[in-house]
């Protein structure tokens, strides 16, 4: 008997998102290794680099990153349509993508991105891995958008965080999508009488950045993405988790709609959406996340498919 079409659907999370690779690996080891990937953001780029052939690559880059090193790749943007301009980051997955073209990949592959100027969700189906996994992953205010064909193209969070959907539209018969921002939708309502008690013992640290050359730009940067010493966040964090819980809200209203056929969520609890130095720990967090469903996916493949439904029976 046939085994069915394998399917991943890798969501969005940011930094988190290096714990895909250990999913993956996971999959690899025990010989279920997906035929189709459909990734979101983060998921995107690990979901293009494994159909590529190169995750291996993209492994030993996230694993040699550093907090400094992360913080190297962050290229300032003057465009003012991104505080990221992205290149010093992409030129590093352009070494390991240069010229592979969607189409002719070994797995199917596809990345999701959102038409800036209509809300269209976009499947990127075709073109070059490099331009997809790039304009899947451009975090609205934070990563300049993409263009392709005459549209704008951003993130693809904004539409389909974990793209079940469109696994089962390319053929995927048996459906694994992976959470990253599951903690994001366990806070329900809070209701406090004492925040003005609370917010009078912040004291906010305001210290002016008096000279502007280039160290002084650095430290702008460094405040804006990590934040101040007194632990209130950088712009780039408010941005990120912000987008993390309105991600994790549309995730929940499109996966009951079209609900996977094992949901996988890594305990991340601890790790930031910027935490790209902490490889190590969040690759291992994505393979005990999928070691216990390893025998139930196992079984899901070699299951029958259903029954197709004669349509001539209903035949006026």
């Amino acid at each position: 008997m046939p085994k069915q079409k394998f399917a991943l659907a890798l969501g969005g999370g940011a930094a988190r998102g290096w714990a895909h690779i250990g999913i993956l690996r996971g999959l690899i080891e025990a010989g279920l290794e997906p035929e189709i990937v459909v990734g979101t953001s983060i998921g995107a780029i690990v979901g293009g680099h494994y159909a590529s052939g190169r995750l291996d690559m993209l492994e030993d880059f996230a694993r040699s990153l550093t907090r400094r090193g992360v913080f190297g790749f962050l290229d300032l943007s003057v465009s003012g349509s991104g505080l990221i301009a992205g290149q010093r980051l992409f030129a590093r997955f352009e070494d390991y993508l240069s010229g592979l073209k969607i189409e002719d990949l070994p797995v199917k592959f596809a990345a999701i991105a959102t038409d800036l100027s209509s809300g269209q969700e976009v499947w990127i189906r075709r073109g070059l891995v490099t331009d997809a996994v790039r304009a899947s992953s451009a975090i609205p205010g934070i990563v300049k958008p993409v263009g392709i064909n005459g549209r704008w193209l951003v993130d693809g969070c904004l539409v389909n965080p974990i793209p079940v959907s469109v696994c089962r539209a390319i053929g995927g018969r048996v459906v694994i999508g992976v959470n990253l921002t599951t903690e994001f939708g366990r806070g329900g309502i809070s209701i406090g009488d004492d925040i003005e008690e609370e917010a009078a013992e912040i004291v906010v640290d305001e210290t002016p950045i008096t000279r502007w050359n280039g160290r002084g730009a650095f430290q702008l940067l460094h405040r804006q993405i990590f934040g101040r010493s007194d632990g209130a966040p950088g712009i780039t964090s408010v941005i990120l988790n912000s987008f993390s819980i309105f991600h994790d809200r549309i995730s929940r209203a499109r996966l009951m709609g079209d609900p996977p056929d094992l949901l996988v969520a890594p305990n991340l609890m601890d790790i930031g959406v910027l935490d790209f130095h902490r490889a190590d720990e969040m690759i291992a967090s994505g393979r005990a996340a999928i070691e216990p469903h390893l025998p139930m996916i196992e079984r899901f493949l070699k299951a029958p498919p259903p029954a197709l439904v004669n349509t001539r029976l209903f035949a006026g």
